[in-house]
C-alpha cells in the first residue's frame, strides 16, 4: 500500500509538473478576469460634463424646504392680520405645483448621471465546455470569455460625454422652468390677494351705499305720507333691493376668493383671512423704468428657458452627428491552457438613411427652437412694456383721485352737511354727496388693486422681485377721508324731512 502511494506521487511528479504549473497560471488568469468583471459590474465611472456639480448644488440649496414630506413639514401659521409677505411665504412652502416643479428638476439632474455613466453596456461573462474524444483534461476543455453585452454596443466615450451634456441642458431647462413656476405662483397669489382685497372693499362700500339708500327710502316714505308722488317711493324701493342684491353677490364673491387663496396655502377653504391688512402698506415699485427694462434683458424666465432649449438642441444635433462614429466592443477569451485571445467587434454605422434623417430632424428642431426664442423675445418685450404702461397709468390715476378728487369730494360732503344743518340744503342733496364720495373711494381702491396686479405681472415677466431694484413705496390711501355712514340709521325720519 505504501509502495503504491509512492509510485502514484512519483508518476504525478514525472508527467504532471508542467501541466500543474500551467493550471496554476490559468487559475490566476481566471481569477484576474473574474475580478475585473466584478469590478466593472460593481463600480462605474461617470463622464458627466462640466457644470453638473454646480447645478446639483443649486438644487440642494432649494431642496431644503421640499425634501421633508409635507406631512412632516411644519407650515407657518398666518397671523391674525397677515400681510402679503406672510401669505406668499406660506404659499411657497405649501403649494404642490411648485414642489412638483422641484422634483422634476431633481429627476432631470439624476438623468445626467444616467446619460453619462460609463461603461454604458453591461458586462457579459461566457462559459463553455467542449466534449471531445481526444485526451484532454477538464480545464483544457473549458472556455471562458469576458466582454460587453451584444444587445447594447459599448459607446465611444465622446458620445457618452455628449449625451451627458444634452442631459445637463435638459436639467438647466428644468431649473429655469422651476424658477418660472415660482414667479407664476407668486403672480397668482398676489393677484388673488389684490382681487380679494378689492372685493372686500367693494362690499364695505356697498354696505355704506345701502345704508344711504335705506335712509333715502325712509325719506321717500315720509314724503309720500305728506302727499308726494308714489313713484318716488317705488324708485327708492328698487334702489334698495338692487343694492341688497349687489351686496349679497359681493359677499359670496369674497367667500369664493378666500377659498381659492386658502387652497393655494393648503388651508381649510373656510379658514379666516383678514383682507384689510394684506396691502395696508402698498408694495414698492421702481421709479425708474429704465432699470426695469434692463433687468428684463437677462432675467426673463421664458426667454431663459428657450435659450437653454436652443443650447440643448445644438448639443443634441452634435450627438446625432456622432452616430457616424463606430462603436467597439472589446472581449477577452481563453480556452484552458491551450489558447488565449483578445478581440474587438466594431459596429459600423451602416444605417445611413436613418442617421441622415435623425440629423435633419435635429436641425429642424433647432431651427424651430430658434424661431420660438425670437418670437418669445418680441412677445416678452411687448408684454413688459404694456404692463409697465398700465402700471404707471394706475399709479397716476390713484394719485389724481387721492390727492385732488378725494379732497374735493370730501369738501363737498362737509359743505352740504353744513348747509343741511343750516336748513339751506335738503337731505337728498346730502345723500347724493355721500354717494359721490363713495364712488371716488371705490375708484381709488380699484386703481390700487389694478396696480398690485400689474406689479405681479411685471415680476412674472421679469423673473425678479421688483423690491430688489431701487424701489419706492406707492402713496397709501388716506383713511382719514373715509366717512362712516352706519350711524346715520339712528337719524329720525322727522329730522330728515325737517328742511325738505
Amino acid at each position: 500500500m505504501i509502495a503504491r502511494t509512492i509510485a502514484h506521487v512519483s508518476s504525478r511528479r514525472r508527467f504532471g509538473s508542467a501541466r500543474y504549473v500551467t493550471y496554476i497560471k490559468q487559475h490566476q488568469l481566471l481569477s484576474a478576469l473574474t475580478s475585473i468583471a466584478g469590478l466593472l459590474l460593481s463600480t462605474g465611472c461617470s463622464l458627466a460634463p462640466r457644470g453638473t456639480d454646480a447645478e446639483r448644488r443649486r438644487l440642494e440649496a432649494v431642496g431644503v424646504r421640499y425634501e421633508t414630506p409635507i406631512s412632516e413639514r411644519p407650515l407657518p401659521d398666518l397671523p391674525e392680520h397677515p400681510t402679503w409677505r406672510d401669505v406668499l411665504h406660506r404659499a411657497f412652502l405649501a403649494n404642490g405645483d411648485l414642489e412638483a416643479g422641484y422634483f422634476e428638476w431633481k429627476s432631470a439632474i439624476e438623468r445626467i448621471g444616467i446619460a453619462s455613466a460609463y461603461p454604458n453596456s453591461n458586462v457579459s461573462l461566457g462559459y463553455s465546455y467542449m466534449f471531445s474524444s481526444e485526451r484532454m483534461n477538464s480545464f483544457d476543455r473549458m472556455t471562458f470569455s469576458v466582454g460587453f453585452d451584444a444587445m447594447e454596443n459599448l459607446a465611444w466615450p465622446s458620445k457618452v460625454r455628449q449625451a451627458g451634456k444634452v442631459a445637463l441642458d435638459e436639467a438647466r431647462v428644468a431649473a429655469v422652468r422651476f424658477r418660472g413656476a415660482k414667479f407664476s405662483l407668486q403672480q397668482r397669489v398676489l393677484t388673488a390677494l389684490a382681487d380679494y382685497s378689492l372685493l372686500s372693499e367693494r362690499a364695505r362700500i356697498e354696505r355704506d351705499n345701502l345704508t344711504l339708500l335705506r335712509l333715502t327710502r325712509e325719506t321717500a316714505i315720509s314724503r309720500v305720507q305728506t302727499g308726494a308722488a308714489q313713484r318716488e317711493l317705488l324708485r327708492a324701493d328698487i334702489d334698495v333691493q338692487t343694492a341688497e342684491d349687489r351686496l349679497r353677490t359681493l359677499e359670496s364673491e369674497v367667500e369664493a376668493a378666500r377659498a381659492l387663496i386658502n387652497a393655494m396655502l393648503a388651508r381649510d377653504p373656510q379658514a379666516p383671512l383678514e383682507p384689510s391688512s394684506l396691502f395696508a402698506t402698498p408694495r414698492a415699485s421702481p421709479r425708474d423704468d429704465l432699470s426695469i427694462l434692463l433687468a428684463a434683458a437677462g432675467e426673463n424666465p421664458e426667454i431663459a428657458r428657450w435659450v437653454r432649449q436652443v443650447e440643448g438642441r445644438q448639443d443634441a444635433l452634435e450627438l446625432t452627428r456622432m452616430q457616424w462614429i463606430p462603436d467597439i466592443n472589446p472581449s477577452v477569451m481563453f480556452t484552458g491552457g491551450i489558447a488565449q485571445a483578445i478581440g474587438a467587434a466594431i459596429t459600423l454605422p451602416t444605417t445611413i438613411a436613418e442617421i441622415r434623417g435623425s440629423i435633419r430632424e435635429s436641425q429642424a428642431m433647432l431651427r424651430a427652437s430658434e424661431a420660438t426664442l425670437r418670437q418669445v423675445r418680441h412677445d416678452s418685450a411687448a408684454g413688459i412694456v404694456a404692463a409697465l404702461i398700465s402700471l404707471r397709468n394706475n399709479e397716476r390715476q390713484a394719485q389724481v383721485f387721492q390727492q385732488s378728487i378725494l379732497p374735493l369730494a370730501t369738501q363737498i360732503v362737509m359743505n352740504v352737511r353744513a348747509s343741511y344743518s343750516a336748513g339751506s340744503s335738503g337731505f337728498i342733496d346730502l345723500i347724493e354727496a355721500q354717494r359721490t364720495l363713495l364712488d371716488v373711494q371705490l375708484t381709488i381702491v380699484e386703481s390700487e388693486a389694478q396696480r398690485e396686479r400689474r406689479l405681479a405681472d411685471l415680476e412674472s415677466l421679469l423673473g425678479i422681485d421688483l423690491e430688489t431694484l431701487s424701489a419706492e413705496p406707492a402713496p397709501a390711501i388716506d383713511s382719514a377721508n373715509h366717512i362712516e355712514f352706519t350711524s346715520w340709521s339712528n337719524i329720525s325720519t322727522a329730522e330728515m324731512n325737517r328742511h325738505d
